[in-house]
């Protein structure tokens, strides 16, 4: 059984997947066979299996791609209860969870005695980042048994790293007012557009009567990009956003036969989940125009039925905003910040986002209701132009460099709330 998913996993990314022109010759599907046929019947195959296949996955270095178990005892879905961050040659516990043993402002120095510096070099195939405040560290830190800690006195010991069953993240769509004159707009995800649709209209006269807004993306797993259409029209000055006119390049999709198919289901599960009658139109327009392309390999799709939906009349809103960013935003989070940076009543403050988005739309192909792999179908053309996004995200317009201040103060907000007070006295 194993063998024969895994063949199907290579064959999908040497076919289905979006980069598998660019990336061909990248992987090596025989080093990871071998492993497999290595696999018995073992209580913990099916987890190994997982193991094996994601990092094979590592070959193609695109973040965009996963391969999960979901049968009913969910093998790979555990922690270490906290999350980290590099700065220079350690890492500081940023936040916990289940965890108990450690607090924020926590370092650790080593991992079963190997020093942070030669962690970075063992497993710099699975960080995929340049930059030490980009890399992610929860995966790794769940493969080793003890971790060296010292605490914010100097006083140094060691805790075994134990694994906790991870909890779902609930999504956050709010709106307070912190001043006067200011809004506070979080969004960590594009995923429920029903939410953030009523988000946004029932609280359109704050977003009329203010005059500055900060919206924090800084922890943005994505969606869609149709669920953040309601809030540009406030975001930007003129009469109507022209959406097309922003893109410096096409999008080109892999309509295989596989692709088409995945995609629509895909697409008519959300459609089923939807109320807004607009969206439900958007996603039907999508359905056929793929359906129409179906079996014709890297194309550009012709969305002309739905250029009317790419022109979105403006509405008065808050006269300046500011975009709090990071490397946790992705997907369709790289898109909003992308968009929103083209008005002119945008700042970006923060990080780069974590730039998935040369090759996106996934598709999600099953096996057994045990497994499943998550692949991009789409590619932008300006990849082949050298001026992708991956490893580098969305630039922000005023760049804070990580720091272990950012653990007890939420510095990005404050420098959010300085600029808009140099803006307020710049206009005077």
């Amino acid at each position: 059984m194993y063998l024969t998913i895994f063949d199907d996993v290579v064959h999908i990314l040497h076919n289905d997947y979006s980069g598998c022109v660019d990336k061909k010759g990248w992987d090596n599907p025989s080093f990871y066979r071998n492993q497999i046929k290595k696999l018995n019947a073992a209580e913990n195959s099916d987890e190994m299996f997982v193991q094996i296949v994601q990092d094979y996955l590592l070959d193609f270095n695109d973040l965009h791609m996963s391969f999960k178990y979901i049968g009913e005892m969910k093998n790979t879905l555990y922690e270490v209860g906290f999350k980290v961050r590099r700065y220079n040659d350690l890492l500081y516990v940023v936040s916990t969870g289940k965890e108990k043993r450690v607090k924020p402002g926590d370092v650790i120095t080593a991992l079963d005695g190997i020093a942070i510096s030669d962690l970075v070099e063992i497993h710099k195939r699975r960080l995929m980042e340049q930059e030490a405040e980009r890399e992610n560290w929860n995966d790794i830190l769940s493969l080793y048994n003890r971790a060296s800690i010292t605490d914010e006195a100097g006083k140094a010991f060691d805790i075994e790293v134990d694994k906790y069953e991870i909890e779902p993240v609930q999504a956050e769509y709010s709106i307070e007012v912190m001043t006067e004159d200011t809004l506070f707009l979080k969004l960590t995800d594009f995923m429920n557009h029903d939410a953030i649709i009523k988000l946004i209209s029932d609280n359109e006269l704050l977003l009329v009567n203010h005059k500055n807004l900060i919206i924090d993306v800084r922890v943005n797993k994505g969606g869609s990009d149709l669920a953040y259409l309601e809030l540009l029209p406030y975001l930007f000055d003129g009469e109507v956003i022209d959406l097309k006119s922003f893109d410096d390049g096409v999008m080109l999709t892999n309509c295989t036969i596989r692709n088409v198919e995945l995609r629509t289901k895909f697409l008519k599960n959300a459609f089923s989940t939807l109320e807004d009658v607009s969206t439900r139109n958007q996603i039907n327009m999508m359905i056929n125009t793929l359906e129409e392309y179906k079996g014709k390999g890297f194309v550009e799709l012709d969305f002309s039925d739905m250029e009317e939906s790419l022109l979105l009349k403006t509405k008065s809103g808050p006269e300046s905003i500011i975009l709090l960013t990071d490397v946790y935003c992705g997907s369709s989070g790289d898109s909003f910040v992308e968009i929103c940076k083209n008005s002119r009543k945008v700042t970006v403050i923060g990080w780069p986002t974590l730039g998935l988005n040369d090759y996106s739309n996934l598709a999600v192909m099953g096996w057994d209701n045990k497994f499943e792999l998550w692949y991009p179908t789409t590619k932008l053309s300006k990849v082949d132009e050298g001026k992708g996004m991956s490893g580098v995200g969305i630039q922000p317009d005023i760049y804070i460099p990580w720091s272990p201040d950012h653990i007890k103060q939420d510095i990005d907000l404050q420098k959010a709330l300085e600029h808009l007070q140099y803006l307020r006295e710049y206009s005077c």
